[in-house]
C-alpha cells in the first residue's frame, strides 16, 4: 500500500467511525455511567516490607474482601521493589540483627495462613546453608492479583520515617524518597514534604504528602504544622494503639490541633485548607489480642468519576473526601451559605451531627502547659475555647449549617450511637464517627 492509499483508506475509517457515532452513539466506555461516586480507602498500610506482620498479597486480599476500593502500601522508608527473600525461623548466623530476627519471626507466624490462602505454586520458598527463606512478591507483582477497574486499586506509597517518630506518608509516588535531615521537627516535616513535592514536579506523576500521627510519641505540635507549606493533609485518626487521638492532661487531641491549625493558617493569610485523614496504620493481621494496631479502624471516602490513582488524588486535593470509622454519608454539599450532610442510617442507630468552626475576631494567644512539677511541656499550646467551638448541633439523618457570615471555616463531626467494632483505647472514640472536610467562608 502506498501513502495516497494510506491516507485515502484512514479517511474513510475517520468517516465510518463519525458514522457509526452519529447513529449508535459514543463507545461503551462513554456510555458507561461515569458520574462521581465513593470509594472506600485506606492510606496507611504495613507489611513485611517493612514492620508488619503479614505478607503484602494476603492484606490486599483482606482490604478487597472487607469492602474496600483501594489501598496503599506505605512501608518505613521502603517501596516494594526488587527481589526481597525473608528469612524464617532462628537465623543461624550471630550477625543477623534483631530487626531481622523480629522479621523472621512475623514471617514464620504468617506463612502457614499464606500458604493456605494462595498455595504452593504462589509461595516461593527456598533453603540453604544458613536458612530457610520465603520471598516477598514486589508490588507489581502481587497487584497482578487484585487490581480489577472499578472495583478495586493498589496504589503505592511509603511512609518516609525519621527517627524522632516525624514521620509523613507519599501516595502513588514513582521511586523511594529518602527520610531528609534536619536539626527540628518542623525543618524535618518541610524537608519530607518538599522531597514529595519535587518528586511530582519532576515526574510530573500526581502524588501528595501527608503529615501522620502528630501525637505518636508527642512528636508534632499544631503550632509546628501550622507553619509547614505545601502540606494539604493530616491524620486526625489514625487506628494505631500508640497515635494519643484524644490527647491527655498535657497534650490535646488531634480535632483540636485541626481546628487551631486552620485558624493559623486563616491568621497567616493563607487561603487553603488542611484536610483531615483517617487511616488504620496497620501492623497486625494475625489473629491475636485486640491491643494491636489491626487493620479496618479508619478509612477516607473519596468521591471521584474514576477508580484511578490519578483521580483518587485529585479529588482528595480538591478536598472531595470525608474521613470515617463506621459512619457512612451519601452526600455532603455546600450550596451558598449552606453546608449539608445527608447520612446513610443503619436500623436502630442514631445520629448526631456537630458543626465546628471558628468565627473571625478569634484571640489567638496562646499558653504554655505546665506539668505538676511546674515545667513547661513540649506541647501545643492552650488557646481559646472559640477556636474550633460547636457552632450547632443537629440531631437526624439530615443536618444542615448555613453560614452566618462571620465563620472563618466549618467542618462537621457525624457521631453515631453504635459503638466501634473494634476500638482504639481511647473510650471516646468508642462509637462510630465521621468527619467532612472544612469549608472555608467565601471571600
Amino acid at each position: 500500500m502506498n501513502a495516497t492509499d494510506a491516507r485515502t483508506r484512514s479517511r474513510g475509517s475517520a468517516l465510518l467511525l463519525v458514522a457509526l457515532l452519529l447513529l449508535h452513539g459514543p463507545p461503551l466506555l462513554a456510555q458507561q455511567d461515569d458520574a462521581p461516586r465513593w470509594w472506600k480507602g485506606n492510606l496507611h498500610t504495613h507489611s513485611l516490607w517493612s514492620d508488619g506482620d503479614e505478607f503484602p498479597d494476603v492484606i490486599a486480599d483482606w482490604y478487597k474482601r472487607n469492602g474496600y476500593n483501594f489501598l496503599s502500601f506505605t512501608e518505613h522508608n521502603a517501596v516494594a521493589v526488587g527481589t526481597y527473600w525473608v528469612r524464617l525461623g532462628a537465623a543461624r548466623d550471630s550477625t543477623v540483627t534483631d530487626q531481622v530476627r523480629q522479621q523472621a519471626r512475623r514471617a514464620s507466624g504468617a506463612l502457614p495462613g499464606y500458604l493456605e490462602r494462595f498455595g504452593e505454586t504462589w509461595v516461593e520458598q527456598r533453603k540453604r546453608e544458613d536458612g530457610e527463606f520465603v520471598r516477598l512478591k514486589p508490588f507489581d507483582e502481587f497487584r497482578t492479583l487484585f487490581d480489577e477497574p472499578g472495583r478495586f486499586l493498589l496504589v503505592n506509597g511509603e511512609e518516609v520515617t525519621n527517627d524522632s517518630a516525624v514521620h509523613v506518608n507519599a501516595i502513588h509516588l514513582e521511586r523511594r524518597i529518602e527520610p531528609q535531615k534536619a536539626s527540628s521537627v518542623l525543618e524535618i516535616i518541610q524537608k519530607n514534604i518538599d522531597a514529595v513535592r519535587a518528586q511530582r514536579q519532576e515526574t510530573g506523576q500526581p502524588m501528595f504528602p501527608f503529615i501522620n500521627h502528630p501525637n505518636f510519641r508527642w512528636a508534632i505540635t499544631a503550632e509546628e504544622i501550622g507553619q509547614v507549606r505545601g502540606a494539604s493533609f493530616f491524620e486526625v485518626y489514625n487506628g494505631h494503639l500508640d497515635t494519643n487521638n484524644e490527647g491527655d492532661s498535657l497534650h490535646v487531641g488531634t480535632e483540636r490541633m485541626w481546628d487551631l491549625i486552620l485558624t493559623f493558617w486563616h491568621a497567616a493569610g493563607r487561603t487553603e485548607p488542611i484536610y483531615g485523614m483517617a487511616t488504620d496504620d496497620a501492623h497486625h493481621y494475625q489473629p491475636t489480642s485486640p491491643t494491636v494496631a489491626r487493620p479496618g479502624r479508619g478509612w477516607v471516602m473519596v468521591r471521584a468519576r474514576y477508580l484511578t490513582p490519578e483521580s483518587i488524588v485529585y479529588a482528595m486535593e480538591a478536598g472531595d473526601f470525608y474521613s470515617s470509622t463506621g459512619v457512612t454519608l451519601r452526600d455532603v454539599r455546600r450550596a451558598g451559605r449552606t453546608v449539608t450532610v445527608d447520612i446513610e442510617p443503619e436500623p436502630g442507630v442514631t445520629y448526631t451531627t456537630q458543626f465546628i468552626g471558628t468565627r473571625r475576631g478569634y484571640d489567638l494567644t496562646g499558653k504554655p502547659v505546665i506539668d505538676r512539677a511546674g515545667i513547661p511541656v513540649r506541647t501545643t499550646q492552650t488557646y481559646s475555647a472559640e477556636i474550633g467551638r460547636v457552632l450547632s448541633e443537629v440531631r437526624g439523618n439530615t443536618a444542615t449549617y448555613t453560614f452566618r457570615g462571620d465563620e472563618i471555616y466549618v467542618r462537621a463531626r457525624v457521631v453515631s450511637s453504635k459503638a466501634k467494632d473494634d476500638p482504639t483505647s481511647d473510650e471516646t472514640l468508642g462509637f462510630e464517627r465521621a468527619w467532612t472536610q472544612p469549608f472555608l467562608a467565601t471571600p
